[in-house]
């Protein structure tokens, strides 16, 4: 095998090593963050998905968040017990129902936000703003690379 070759099996094998690795440290830091709040870095992010403010279907959050529909409306449901969410009929499609956040959402969210500052810092800290940028806009590129391809 050339040079080239080695190079990129070894890539193969460690890239989505190194991706998990990332993602668990800060799932981890998140959840610790978190806690205290009753909330987990899961919830965190279906909270900010619905932080923009408009009306979102279960489906749209969890194409937002990368997740499947069935856990995202485990965290809805779980969400609105703790009066964090609104779910809602959807206004065209009598199957589906939106859900915003609440009152008392929009100010958890905005403690959540707060209490995570230091880990987003730390993440952007640890590199220049440049590879900060690139691995952000790369990051896209592969889940977008990953989201069209066929299963088999």
């Amino acid at each position: 095998m050339s040079r080239h070759t080695d190079q990129l099996s070894a890539l193969k094998s460690q890239l989505p090593l190194a991706l998990r690795g990332a993602y668990l440290a800060m799932h981890r830091q998140s959840d610790a963050r978190f806690e205290k709040y009753g909330v987990s870095a899961e919830q965190f992010v279906l909270l900010a998905a619905l932080s923009e403010g408009e009306a979102l279907t279960q489906r749209e959050l969890a194409k937002r968040m990368s997740s499947d529909p069935s856990t995202v409306r485990a965290m809805l449901v779980l969400l609105e017990k703790q009066g964090l969410v609104r779910r809602c009929p959807h206004p065209t499609d009598s199957r589906a129902r939106t859900a915003t956040l609440s009152t008392a959402g929009k100010r958890k969210f905005r403690q959540l936000w707060k209490a995570g500052e230091s880990i987003r810092t730390q993440m952007v800290d640890s590199l220049t703003a440049k590879n900060a940028a690139n691995l952000s806009r790369m990051l896209v590129q592969l889940a977008e690379a990953l989201g069209e391809m066929q299963l088999e």
